[in-house]
């Protein structure tokens, strides 16, 4: 059974003629006053009709729900193949509706002995009318996103600092960009002091991985750079996290880099033409024979010196050395991705993100513009000089751990040291990770922040 699913803005436009005479007059019967959507069957196959006729951002993301929902319809019924039609809506009303229905086809099944017994390939999902000169984008979208989800629902034991690497290694030759793994003894030449303390108190060796996307029609001179936390599993080390709704979802630890390893593959295949570079210090955190302790003293790429107060914090450890690195290359502007602070999510739950840094107005603008059409929206907090007076260190140059309240700028504020370029940190902790399914989300990660950048970037390249 297939099924088609027919977009209006208004009932009146339904194409009768395209429709079995019965399915059209039950629509036409069910569609009145605010009834906006109607599902039916037959022999021949399944159909659905959505009327949608509000292009605000809030409809755009009812339309991605409304979606979501129009795929477990169909995984009831088991189609094999389904068509969207757009008979009168506007393009992004249309493509939102069938970014929900493909974001909700995903399962992580890697470790189960027994698979779902329905699949349905997002190939064989199609698209007709106004939209469809953009649906591919919308696809490789939807395929980066749940690239995302897939990297953060891996359990460290077959996703250890390695494994994420060769994994950006197999992504880049798939989607077209390069990437450059180095190893532990590449690390240590370079002093990453943050990334080699971090990875002390494990038997397994950290890598940094550098993806670059470089296209010859590249329209800047200066690249974009995408930096991702790579903590492939968090036990806090010797600072131990409780185990339970703590330490038990850890693998998700690595979600910044998910971002960018996600970002950069839906860049190439988009084949936009931009240069964009990502950066990936990746380890575990363990508490093993040789972790570092509080208060030891640690130097890092930059040069500083940090007391390490807190084990558990060690996102920004490894993130400082990469947002170091990055200086190399003059970027026009660096933005990283992380599951940093717990206090992100106390302060806005699970509904968005925490953005801060340095990037000017109208960067910042066009980025939570970008937020506010994907509905991954941005909450910017302030990096006040009281925050970065917090990180100065008694007998460091900087220390790990601030006071305590405002726990996510003070975080910020500790990278700030490592930036000269504009900048932006995004503090994805409050929605990387959910412990149930909603909407067009499902159970574990959610690749939160992929459809945003990749808007982003998509502006970018038409000059927006």
């Amino acid at each position: 059974m297939n099924s088609t699913i027919y977009i209006v803005k208004d009932i009146a436009d339904l194409p009768k003629g395209e429709l079995p005479k019965h399915i059209a007059d039950y629509f036409a019967q069910k569609c009145i006053d605010d009834v906006k959507s109607a599902h039916a069957f037959d022999s021949e196959g399944f159909y659905a009709l959505e009327i949608l006729d509000k292009n605000d951002f809030t409809h755009l993301e009812k339309a991605r729900k409304d979606g979501a929902k129009l795929f477990s319809l169909c995984k009831a019924e088991k189609v094999k193949g389904t068509q969207f039609t757009n008979v009168s809506s506007t393009s992004e009303l249309a493509l939102a509706l069938a970014e929900g229905f493909m974001l909700k086809n995903y399962a992580f099944e890697n470790h189960l002995s027994k698979k779902s017994e329905y699949t349905l390939d997002n190939a064989k999902v199609s698209f007709k009318g106004k939209g469809s000169a953009d649906f591919g984008k919308v696809q490789i979208g939807v395929e980066s996103v749940h690239i995302a989800r897939t990297l953060v629902n891996e359990p460290v034991l077959s996703l250890n600092a390695q494994m994420i690497a060769d994994e950006f290694v197999r992504l880049g030759k798939e989607a077209g960009f390069s990437t450059e793994v180095w190893n532990e003894s590449k690390i240590e030449s370079h002093k990453f002091g943050g990334l080699l303390a971090v990875n002390k108190g494990s038997q397994e060796p950290a890598t940094f991985s550098i993806m670059e996307y470089k296209p010859s029609n590249a329209l800047n001179k200066k690249p974009y750079v995408l930096v991702g936390k790579g903590v492939v599993f968090d036990t806090g080390g010797l600072s131990l996290k409780p185990t339970t709704k703590s330490m038990d979802f850890m693998k998700s630890d690595m979600g910044g880099s998910a971002v960018v390893g996600a970002t950069m593959y839906g860049i190439a295949k988009q084949k936009m033409p931009l240069w964009v570079i990502g950066l990936v210090p990746a380890t575990d955190n363990r508490p093993g024979e040789n972790a570092i302790c509080p208060g030891d003293i640690i130097t890092t790429y930059s040069g500083h010196t940090v007391e390490v107060l807190n084990t558990d914090a060690e996102g920004r450890l490894i993130l400082c050395d990469a947002l170091e690195y990055a200086k190399k290359y003059n970027p026009e502007h660096v933005f990283d991705f992380a599951t940093l602070t717990g206090a992100a999510a106390a302060a806005i739950g699970e509904y968005g993100t925490i953005v801060m840094g340095t990037a000017n107005d109208k960067i910042k603008n066009k980025v939570k513009a970008s937020g506010e059409e994907t509905y991954e929206r941005l909450a910017e907090l302030p990096i006040w000089p009281e925050y970065e007076e917090e990180m100065k260190g008694d007998i460091s140059d900087l220390k790990n751990l601030g006071k305590g309240g405002g726990g996510a700028q003070s975080a910020g504020a500790f990278l700030k040291n490592f930036t000269d370029y504009p900048w932006l940190h995004f503090d994805i902790a409050p929605s990387a990770y959910i412990h149930g399914a909603k909407d067009y989300h499902t159970k574990g990660g959610t690749g939160v922040c992929v459809r945003l950048m990749l808007n982003y970037f998509n502006k970018l390249s038409n000059g927006k």
